[in-house]
């Protein structure tokens, strides 16, 4: 009759709390911070820019 709404949630934690599931996801969440990072460098091109004093 009464629902525990809260019990998926708590498997949720429990879950996360295991060592080897948090090392995993913090693993792929960092090397998809690292991967944006290096699509951005790329993208603005850092490398492709002419050096300041070429003209001179």
């Amino acid at each position: 009759m009464f629902c525990n709404c809260n019990r998926g949630e708590i498997q949720l934690k429990a879950f996360w709390k295991n060592p080897v599931v948090h090392f995993i996801g913090m693993t792929v969440f960092y090397f998809v911070i690292l991967m944006i990072l290096i699509y951005l460098y790329s993208y603005a091109g850092i490398n492709n820019s002419k050096f300041l004093y070429n003209e001179f």
